[in-house]
């Protein structure tokens, strides 16, 4: 999938986004993988040692998928690379396997440039958000076709692997006793594809979650407005109504995405005008939620109220080139 830089790109791919910024965070990262990584593995982890390979290390085919992440982690003392893919696409790929292969030999290749042998095993692990379930083999040798005489005579010319999995279409994220914060993410994800989001936030309301911080919560509502594109924000923010603390972070939230503007350009008078009104706050929302997502100080709306859409337009792409940069470059 090919990146472009513009709004419309963000605008597509809300899943690749939420994803990598999501999941860019050594926390979060660390958080999935001791929970869906084999015990035996993760507990030989040393997770303070998880890092982000850097963007140079990873080139040519790893870049036409912009939504994989590339980690290194030190394992019972060893270097170790953990290969978290994502794949988002709604038809299950059969060729899984095989694309992996061709990442992982890129991968091997340049570490053996790097530091020469001995290689560091790379763990690939795919996270499926699609709708249907991933009913193919996760097992490189599944994909031939050999002659049951001499199965066992070629096998061992074959690559051996397989890469593991979490289907989001079968797991049930919203009662897996993991952290919180994940488990709020890929139920989010999960309900995603689902079209089901305001059920995401009902639950979001009812459950009995740890705090949950203001900024987790606006990249929560971010994605499921660029998901969703015919979800208010008043829609969400209603859901939580029967939530003190969400209610409070909502109100906070409400102001940076502007969702009162981009509601009363809906209901104001000639089609113009509502039109203008619609893009208007949908331009101070989304700049307001960048800034939010890149960790800027918040725009006044009363200062972006004042400006002329083409400003508006103008300081949106600056920004959303500033997240393409940090995000989706790596």
């Amino acid at each position: 999938m090919d990146e472009n830089p513009t709004d419309l790109d963000l605008a597509a791919h809300p899943n690749d986004a939420f994803f990598k910024a999501i999941f860019s965070e050594l926390e979060q990262a660390t958080a999935f993988f001791k929970s869906y990584l084999p015990p035996a593995i993760s507990s030989r982890i040393d997770w303070p040692s998880l890092a982000l390979v850097p963007t140079s290390f990873v080139k040519s085919n790893l870049q036409q998928v912009h939504s994989d992440l590339l980690f290194s982690v030190t394992i019972a003392g060893r270097k170790t690379l953990l290969y978290l893919l994502f794949e988002h696409q709604s038809r299950v790929d059969p060729t899984m396997p095989l694309r992996l292969l061709s990442y992982i030999a890129e991968i091997l290749t340049r570490q053996h440039k790097a530091d020469g042998l001995p290689l560091p095993p790379v763990l690939p692990f795919v996270l499926h958000q699609g709708p249907d379930h991933w009913n193919v083999s996760t097992a490189f040798e599944d994909l031939f076709a050999l002659p049951d005489a001499l199965s066992a005579e070629l096998l061992p010319f074959l690559p051996k692997f397989h890469h593991a999995l979490l289907d989001l279409s079968r797991a049930q994220p919203a009662t897996d006793e993991h952290d919180p914060q994940l488990r709020i993410v890929l139920h989010l994800m999960k309900l995603a594809r689902e079209q089901q989001l305001l059920s995401f936030f009902r639950w979001l309301a009812e459950a009995t979650l740890e705090k949950l911080p203001e900024s987790l919560l606006a990249r929560l509502i971010w994605y499921a407005l660029h998901a969703d594109s015919e979800l208010d924000a008043k829609q969400i923010f209603h859901t939580f109504t029967s939530n003190t603390d969400l209610t409070k972070k909502a109100m906070s939230v409400a102001e940076k995405l502007k969702a009162e503007g981009r509601n009363e350009g809906r209901n104001e008078g000639r089609n113009e005008g509502r039109s203008e009104g619609r893009l208007e706050g949908l331009l101070i929302g989304k700049i307001q939620a960048l800034e939010e997502f890149l960790g800027k100080p918040s725009s006044p709306s009363e200062l972006l109220e004042t400006q002329a859409i083409q400003e508006l337009e103008q300081l949106q792409q600056a920004l959303h080139l500033e997240y393409q940069a940090r995000f989706k470059s790596r």
